[in-house]
């Protein structure tokens, strides 16, 4: 072993020599290398860089010379991007770096030395990556770029959670985690986990984005939220991380003593219940990824059968403990609905299975989605689907009505007809449209078969003459129906205009805000135990700074202020200004709670002294409430902005500002492009493009995250729709000219009338349910 490894060091001691002398050799003129001009710019070397080491790549180039080459095109960017060397070449005719051979040859020795003795090699000694195309093989198939992980990788981390890795060339890191990188990669994307690669390099702006400083670096992301790694890259750390990405509720640990109420479940959460019985003690990766997948849907138990009591259950449902296996219940819960058993489930298997079983055998429409899922819009006379509703009230148990309705279900399943419920006392209005205007139905339950045709809620329908009753006559009647449809759709003769479900599951407002200010509590914990400190001494310094010279400038300010006021009041003027205080109205204690800390909105004007300020350095959890506004209009705007955002101004982290119009119409026009129901498509700007109107918008900006939210004035589409058809009038008639009237001769339209639904949109901004448009920096304000 001793030889082995003293011929490999001598090995890498010939390259490092053979290597040296090369670079010694070199006395070529790095301009001419590159084939750049000596007053090329940084951004021509980079570029002409990059052309000749992709073309000159050993490990892409054959040639003999190949190599020779690329260590001199390495060399000369080297020198050239590198201003102090760049400037000593261009004065002295070399880099700076060989001051005589005598001192040339003391650092030889020096680096032999040090390599004989210590055997290591710094990673920024060498300039070229090894074994690059073995890298790029592996990493191609998963490489990211800012719109594929904007687009679908944040929208999909909502089912899956994703692992990253972030990489550039030369890293000596990077090369040694490949082959446990690889093997954790082909583990868990088997098991359903996204994988995803960054080469830093070419995508700076995404590897900007999700935070990583150096390579490499691991990141997991779920729900939209990145979370770093930061432990030994090995196997079991990488799994033990994508686990911990997972909630912890996903999946509940089922006994003897609690499967009742488990199964029994299904009324309330509107779901079907799965049930895993496996060997092992611990809940398994693959389930707890198929749990996360399809959470909206289905609820997820897990039953140790090792453990003592769970003999009944595999007794009572039939289980082969020897293998494992997948029972779904639905509304019975003394016999699964469907059952899956096999040794070495793969996922494909448990995606198709649960696929087949996501919906209760008669569900209840709680929400507008669900709606859409169970009762699609007829796409084609092949493609139809029809609805058998049942309109039913609420109970606490389960009616006879309703159990007939499931019984008739279960006999008559088919693919053309989704039988489905709603509570009527929940959806009045939704069971009002279907219900005929008569006391015959006053609380009792109705059936109607329906047939959606459009997204917008147009219908058709029958509804049974008769309350459900679930006798055998009804069921008879109903089924008469359903073979009837088959033969002549007409007979759905009613037509009506269905209004949208209310989301009944949804969670109410305190618990919204509960869940986010305990995701921006986790994201601030994590920050500042795992951030690089020496990267944030900068941004320390920066804000100490900042604070010594506020707090000073608060002193000097103060005293200079209490001069004034005793030079500028005398004793009897203070002594009237107390009694004039006195009839001034005050807030009482009892509702001083209840408005906010000012009298006044403190609005500022955004331009170029207080962008950065109010923007773009604006402190993480801040938003910045800018109005755009005119010269023609500011003083109405204004106005009406301070009524609707007053009552918001207690909030210490939202700030208020106005911009013109007038002299940033660009500013704006360049962040609307990132807001793609905003903005105007490029091969449809209409002739009054240059004067299209944007007063009256609000841009909520968050400085920290770069993105916005956008209100649109309550006209804005309308007026819109009346510009296009007044695309044939007499063109003086145009935007610029008629900012005070409506086109078309319309009349008059109120300026303060854009603004009168903007505390409902900041009432939403503050519950974070706006949609955001991220940009990938904020524009300077010229």
């Amino acid at each position: 072993m001793e030889v082995k490894k003293l011929s490999i060091s001598w090995q890498f001691l010939v390259v490092l020599v053979v290597t040296l002398q090369i670079l010694s050799a070199l006395d070529l003129d790095p301009y001419r290398v590159l084939g750049v001009s000596r007053t090329a710019s940084q951004a021509d070397i980079k570029k002409a860089y990059k052309k000749l080491a992709r073309e000159w790549h050993p490990d892409k180039n054959k040639d003999p010379g190949a190599e020779d080459k690329f260590i001199q095109i390495s060399k000369a960017y080297e020198i050239l991007s590198n201003e102090e060397k760049r400037s000593n070449y261009d004065h002295y005719g070399d880099a700076g770096e060989n001051q005589g051979y005598q001192k040339q040859q003391q650092q030889r020795e020096y680096r032999f030395r040090h390599f004989h003795e210590n055997f290591y090699f710094d990673e920024s000694f060498f300039h070229f990556p090894f074994n690059s195309e073995r890298r790029d093989s592996i990493d191609e198939k998963y490489l990211l770029h800012f719109s594929h992980y904007v687009n679908e990788v944040v929208p999909d981390s909502f089912k899956k959670p994703y692992l990253i890795k972030i990489t550039s060339d030369w890293c000596f890191s990077c090369i040694h985690i490949e082959p446990v990188w690889k093997e954790v990669v082909q583990e868990l994307e088997g098991l359903g986990v996204g994988i995803g690669v960054v080469h830093a390099g070419y995508e700076r702006r995404l590897a900007h984005h999700l935070g990583a400083h150096s390579t490499p670096s691991i990141l997991g992301i779920i729900n939209g939220k990145i979370s770093f790694f930061h432990n030994a890259v090995v196997r079991e750390n990488l799994r033990q991380f994508v686990d911990g990405l997972l909630p912890g509720n996903l999946v509940e640990k089922v006994t003897n003593k609690n499967y009742v109420r488990f199964l029994s479940g299904w009324q309330q959460e509107n779901k079907p219940h799965v049930l895993l019985f496996d060997q092992v003690p611990v809940v398994p990766l693959l389930y707890k990824l198929t749990a996360f997948a399809y959470k909206d849907y289905l609820s997820f138990g897990y039953v140790h059968i090792g453990l003592r009591g769970a003999e009944e259950m595999t007794r009572q449902y039939n289980v082969n403990v020897y293998a494992p296996a997948i029972l779904i219940f639905k509304e019975h819960i003394n016999k699964p609905a469907d059952v899956i058993q096999a040794r070495g489930m793969k996922k494909q298997v448990i995606d198709d299975f649960i696929t087949q079983n996501k919906y209760l055998l008669a569900a209840r429409l709680t929400s507008q989605k669900l709606f859409h899922e169970l009762c699609p819009v007829k796409r084609s006379h092949r493609q139809r689907k029809y609805c058998v509703l049942l309109l039913t009230p609420e109970a606490t148990k389960l009616s006879k009505p309703f159990e007939a309705f499931l019984s008739f279900a279960l006999a008559n399943t088919q693919d053309t007809v989704r039988f489905v419920h709603v509570y009527s006392n929940r959806q009045q209005e939704f069971a009002s449209t279907l219900i005929p205007d008569s006391d015959t139905f006053q609380g009792k339950s109705a059936v109607s078969i329906l047939e959606r045709r459009t997204t917008g809620g147009r219908v058709v329908y029958k509804t049974l003459e008769a309350p459900w009753t679930g006798s055998e006559s009804d069921k008879f009647t109903l089924l008469g129906y359903l073979d009837q449809l088959r033969r002549d759709p007409a007979l759905l003769s009613s037509e009506a205009v269905l209004p949208d479900l209310t989301d009944e599951l949804a969670p109410i407002f305190l618990l919204r805000w509960f869940y986010s200010a305990s995701d921006y509590i986790s994201d601030c914990w994590d920050s500042i135990f795992h951030n690089n400190w020496r990267e944030m001494m900068p941004l320390l310094s920066l804000v100490f700074s900042a604070l010594f010279i506020l707090f000073g400038t608060v002193i000097v300010q103060a005293f200079s202020d209490s001069n004034d006021e005793r030079e500028s009041n005398p004793p009897d003027k203070e002594e009237a200004r107390e009694k004039a205080g006195k009839t001034e109205p005050s807030f009482t204690k009892e509702n001083s709670s209840k408005i906010p800390k000012k009298g006044f909105v403190e609005v500022t004007e955004l331009t170029d002294v207080t962008y950065t300020s109010n923007l773009v350095r604006l402190r993480p959890g801040h938003m910045n409430v800018v109005l755009i506004l005119s010269n023609s209009t500011k003083t109405s705007l204004l106005q009406k902005f301070a009524l609707e955002v007053y009552t918001f101004t207690g909030s210490s982290c939202l700030h208020f500002s106005f911009l013109s119009l007038d002299k940033h119409r660009e500013w704006l026009e360049y962040l609307l492009e990132f807001a793609q129901d905003a903005a105007p498509i490029l091969n449809q700007y209409d002739k009054h493009f240059m004067e299209r109107d944007y007063t009256g918008y609000v841009l909520a900006l968050n400085g920290h995250k770069k993105y916005f939210c956008l209100f649109k004035p309550q006209k804005a589409v309308e007026e819109e729709e009346a510009m296009g058809s007044c695309s044939d009038l007499d063109s003086s008639l145009h935007l610029g000219e008629s900012r005070g009237k409506s086109p078309c001769g319309l009349g008059p339209r109120p300026i303060k009338g854009k603004l009168s639904k903007l505390s409902l949109w900041m009432e939403r901004l503050l519950e974070g349910s706006l949609q955001r448009f991220y940009i990938p920096s904020w524009p300077e304000l010229d």
